[in-house]
């Protein structure tokens, strides 16, 4: 009976949106975008030598993120010799080298 809707007035009549179920939402939330570096997206030779000699001269990023910047000085201040550059540079090219493959191995010497 629990799947006979008359006699229930008319809010069991109508079919309230299902919510998506958390693998649903976590699927959507790790699509990475796809860069194609044949096809869509590519650079011509020269492009690729200009960018490897502008970070050749200067490999440097700016990045603005409070919560990392505060977790990165905890552990400067609680752990002796504790580089936040080198740690942030580890940790940035593991991310992009696994969210890019393809324009990673552009750069990979």
């Amino acid at each position: 009976m629990a799947d006979n809707a008359l006699g229930r007035g008319l809010d069991a009549l109508i079919k309230k949106p299902s919510k998506p179920k958390k693998a649903e939402k976590k699927e959507v939330k790790d699509k990475k975008p796809k860069i194609e570096t044949n096809t869509s997206f590519s650079l011509s030779d020269d492009k690729i030598e200009q960018i490897k000699e502008e970070v050749g001269k200067n490999p440097r990023i700016s990045l603005w993120s409070a919560k990392s910047a505060a977790c990165l000085r905890y552990l400067k201040k609680t752990t002796p010799e504790f580089s936040i550059s080198n740690e942030a540079s580890l940790i940035l090219e593991e991310a992009i080298k696994e969210k890019y493959p393809e324009i990673w191995k552009l750069f990979e010497e």
